[in-house]
């Protein structure tokens, strides 16, 4: 479907951007009928929403003329909630409004308000801008909205949460009464329309959105990843969707500093964003990506929101988002405008069930899979070489002569082998990961055959009583291993759990009984598990917490060292097996001082080797 019958400026500058056919919410907004109409508009990120409504203003702006006049007071004004969002539709405006000649001023916070209020002395068509700086220039009477013929509010409902209610009400409190306004909000809650009853004359509603169904455009996928691995995993992932531009979500500013540095250390071309970096800096970033200077943005909620970047086909969720709608949003900066888009969500094991509820809430069908591996991930850049465009393209007379002196001077092969050679040094280095293996869902063992919580298992120690049986068959038993921290370490079972999970890859669920010794902990570990938990534990060692293989404590072999004797204890004896908090042969289990009790190797390494992911 064509677009509908346009000015002939705009129709050479949608042509020019290789626009053919209107998406869905420029359709309804661009029908004859809603020509003059304010209009409140509810629809998805991505769904062209800046060229809908420049094209609907266009004809209220222009007034049955060909070109614009020389710039004076702002004839249209478009408020967006944040700075990058306000300077992305600046620059949509700019190109929709070029052969109109319209001049497009942009104020947003952060800027040099002195050279914004020169531009706006020097006359303007079109000011874009946030709410708190627009305001601010309209009461020191560096704005004059007298002359507005059309206001736009961009993603209201965002500028309604970000508390810009007041800001919004006295900008438009300054409008003239006779002016079109045109609200576009992702929802139409209830604030949201009574500020549309407020400040708009007979609006005609427009909804293009489906509720409660994702973005027919994205693909969902679902990536087990160990919980110590998370920051391996962003990488595979980058390396295996090699193509176009990506943007990483993290849930803090640290996660964003340290998750960059790491990128940017394996020899990626990222940049950052966040809350705490300056205008410029942001700035520059987003330049650097539009550019095509960098590939990758790690970014934070917050700073990413109404980001649209150019051939962003990769959305990476490395932290879990809040909510399903943190989850959407994140996922809606892809797939924008009829493009295809990919969203993959990195799942630690401990935290499967907490994304499985996420996805289902969101209405995702999502592809669960392990994270790429470093052999999928070579044979995927064997393809893209082997199609890589340069390869193709006509080849000029100097090509040709550099080309043959080459092949004479070193042969076919060896030019060639040097050209794989320069694709895979611009490239970095997969890594190597665990990949977690995964339960079938609808497939869980009985009850009884089910790993016992802590309370629920059997004291080995006391006679009569035969070892846990992971294996559902009577007398089997159970791999024991030993960890070098015991009761002298302050042991206990709250943060020994997280810690065997950690260093082995492993869920609670998979940890049978365990013995606390002076010196160490055995521990028993399901069977089925036992091989890929040692292998995880030699790939990945750990100074301060070293694991290996032991024998049965009940087993003379398996009997505590002297060196775990004290005079007036239990000679010896290791603790019987005891849940976090429950009361063992010494009372609780736990350290004897203060809230957690230094282990031997420092306060600062306790926190960091017994942090939950």
């Amino acid at each position: 479907m064509p677009f509908p019958s346009l000015p002939a400026v705009f129709e050479a500058a949608l042509t020019a951007q290789g626009y053919g056919e209107p998406t869905p919410v420029q359709a309804a907004v661009l029908a004859e009928e809603r020509a003059d109409a304010d209009l409140l508009v509810s629809a998805q990120t991505g769904s062209g929403k800046t060229v809908a409504f420049g094209l609907s203003i266009g004809p209220t702006l222009l007034a049955g003329e060909d070109r614009l006049g020389r710039g004076g007071a702002p004839l249209a004004l478009v408020i967006a909630p944040t700075r990058e969002l306000a300077q992305q539709v600046a620059r949509e405006l700019e190109w929709l409004y070029a052969k109109a000649g319209a001049q497009v001023v942009c104020c947003v916070g952060g800027m040099d308000a002195r050279q914004e209020a020169r531009k706006l002395q020097a006359g303007c068509h079109i000011i874009v801008g946030t709410p708190g700086r627009l305001r601010d220039h309209m009461e020191r009477g560096r704005a004059d909205f007298s002359a507005l013929r059309a206001v736009v509010l961009d993603e209201a409902d965002e500028m309604l949460d970000l508390g810009f209610k007041d800001d919004l009400e006295a900008i438009l409190d300054g409008t003239p009464e006779d002016k079109r306004t045109l609200l576009f909000s992702a929802t139409l809650a209830k604030d949201i329309v009574t500020l549309a009853k407020h400040y708009q004359r007979n609006a005609i509603r427009i909804d293009t959105t489906t509720r409660d169904v994702p973005h027919g455009d994205i693909e969902y996928r679902a990536i087990r990843v160990a919980p110590n691995e998370l920051e391996l995993a962003v990488v595979n992932v980058l390396r295996f969707y090699g193509t176009g531009g990506a943007l990483v979500f993290c849930a803090t500013r640290e996660s964003v500093r340290h998750l960059f540095g790491s990128l940017r250390e394996r020899g990626f071309s990222a940049v950052a964003l966040s809350g705490e970096l300056s205008q410029k800096e942001r700035t520059d970033a987003l330049q650097a990506l539009r550019d095509g200077h960098a590939r990758v943005c790690v970014a934070t909620d917050v700073a990413a929101r109404g980001l649209d970047l150019p051939d962003l086909n990769l959305v990476i969720h490395a932290e879990l988002p809040q909510n399903k709608a943190a989850l959407l949003h994140r996922s809606g900066r892809t797939g924008r405008a009829g493009r295809k888009g990919t969203s993959v969500v990195l799942v630690p094991t401990t935290r499967r069930k907490k994304a499985e509820q996420l996805l289902h809430s969101a209405g995702v069908s999502a592809i669960w899979s392990g994270p790429p591996s470093a052999e999928s991930i070579r044979a995927a850049d064997r393809d893209r070489l082997m199609n890589d465009p340069m390869l193709k393209e006509p080849a000029t007379e100097e090509d040709v002569g550099l080309a043959t002196a080459l092949l004479e001077a070193a042969g076919p092969e060896q030019v060639a082998t040097a050209l794989i050679r320069l694709y895979r040094s611009r490239l970095p280095e997969p890594e190597d990961l665990f990949e977690p293996v995964a339960e079938p869902r609808g497939q869980r063992p009985e009850r009884s055959e089910r790993p016992a919580r802590m309370r629920d298992r059997p004291d080995t120690d006391r006679p009569g009583r035969d070892p846990r049986d992971f294996g559902g068959q009577e007398g089997s038993g159970a791999p024991w291993f030993r960890l070098s921290v015991g009761r002298n370490s302050n042991a206990d079972p709250k943060w020994l759990i997280p810690l065997i999970c950690r260093l082995g890859h492993v869920t609670k669920n998979d940890i049978g009984n365990i013995r606390i010794f002076d010196r160490d902990t055995v521990f028993e570990i399901d069977p089925r598990v036992a091989d890929r938990f040692m292998q995880a534990v030699y790939n990945h060692p750990d100074d301060a917490m070293r694991i290996e293989p032991a024998n049965d404590p009940g087993s003379a072999k398996g009997a505590p060292r002297r060196g775990d004797q004290k005079k007036g204890g239990n000679k010896g004896k290791p603790n019987a097996p005891v849940a976090p908090g429950e009361r063992g042969p010494r009372g609780i289990v736990g350290p004897p001082r203060g809230k957690g009790g230094p282990p031997p190797f420092g306060k600062k390494s306790f926190k960091k080797k017994v942090r939950m992911d």
